[in-house]
């Protein structure tokens, strides 16, 4: 019996294990490595970065690691693209995309400078919090409070948002 119930938690443990983690790419340590296991001196930074710019003020987001957001990379490798964003619900901006990625929606409780992609095809910028499922695109790089990510954004009202991969020249013509 004590076998069968250590069997049992050991199958728990790992499949907790499995199923854990968020939609981040790995993080650089101190090595140089990544602490997914690549090699010293590898870096997906520029893979994994996003430039956001706002009334002439440019900031980064770091892309989560879904098909959603590889595929944002994608669309963003042709060119950049702006999207017209307007405030709901004294929580978020939000604004149609233009196109549509694919979905990886789960439950998901964002934060002040989560960048979630809503039914496929709107981008949404949150600087407050919200529970819903979601597909989580990113986070703005060292944001963690409402006023902070209001400060990037200028503040309540409409407002214009470039998404652009940086090194990535803007080839839209």
């Amino acid at each position: 019996m004590t076998r069968l119930i250590l069997i049992a938690l050991a199958l728990v443990a790992t499949s907790v294990t499995a199923c854990g983690g968020d939609d981040f790419p790995a993080r650089t340590v101190a090595s140089g490595a990544t602490d997914n296991g690549d090699k010293p001196g590898e870096s997906d930074m520029e893979n994994t970065t996003l430039r956001l710019s706002v009334n002439g003020r440019s900031f980064t987001a770091t892309l989560a690691g879904n098909t959603s957001a590889e595929a944002l990379k994608a669309r963003l490798a042709q060119g950049a693209v702006s999207v017209r964003m307007n405030d709901y619900g004294d929580m978020e901006k939000v604004g149609d995309l233009g196109f549509t990625l694919p979905r990886n929606d789960r439950p998901t409780t964002t934060a002040p400078g989560d960048l979630i992609l809503y039914q496929g095809n709107s981008l949404v910028i949150y600087y407050d919090t919200n529970s819903w499922n979601f597909t989580r695109l990113g986070h703005v790089d060292g944001v963690s409070t409402r006023a902070e990510m209001l400060g990037l954004l200028g503040g309540a009202g409409e407002v214009t948002v470039t998404l652009s991969l940086p090194g990535v020249q803007d080839r839209a013509e």
